[in-house]
């Protein structure tokens, strides 16, 4: 084997080995990420704990949720779902607050609608029909149906007018969604 052979040999392997260690790393990464955002909704939902120190806990897991990898749909709506059902939490235990975006109901529904991927029209469209979509579409179907999940506890928090009734329209469609 001549050098320049040997070299593209082991150049391979530590390619190989990086991307392994990298593989690593980022699992590794995604996994501690994981163990902080759940110590932090620990103590964020935590009675025993005084509301501000609570939404300190609260905003700590919505910035691992913010650095959090969102490659493809399924993992947007992970994300998705795991911000606005911790801002619902929040706004319902320890009341709203609309100085702060995090706990400003209005934004949180906002947040929740600009990642619903077809519009409530559509969707009402495909109602009867849903069982004789392809999996792809059904799966779309389970993550609106998840984002909105949040909603039942919000309306109540929203103010009357147009993102209400948006609201409320979601939580009938989402009745009906697989």
């Amino acid at each position: 084997m001549g050098q320049d052979e040997f070299s593209a040999v082991g150049l391979g392997r530590r390619r190989r080995k990086e991307d392994w260690v990298a593989g690593e790393i980022g699992e590794r990464a995604g996994q501690k990420r994981e163990r902080i955002r759940a110590v932090a909704v620990f103590h964020a939902q935590d009675d025993n704990l005084a509301a501000p120190l609570r939404k300190r806990w609260a905003k700590v897991a919505l910035r691992v949720d913010a650095r959090a990898s969102a490659d493809g749909p399924q993992e947007r709506a992970r994300v998705v779902v795991n911000n606005s059902s911790l801002r619902t939490f929040v706004i319902d235990r320890l009341g709203p607050d609309p100085e702060d975006p995090d706990w400003d109901p209005v934004r949180v529904v906002e947040y929740v609608l600009a990642s619903v991927t077809l519009t409530a029209a559509r969707v009402r469209e495909l109602d009867p029909g849903w069982r004789r979509l392809d999996i792809e579409r059904v799966r779309e179907l389970r993550r609106i149906k998840n984002a909105v999940g949040s909603f039942p506890l919000l309306v109540r928090h929203l103010p009357a007018g147009a993102l209400r009734d948006q609201a409320v329209e979601w939580l009938v469609i989402r009745e009906v969604l697989p």
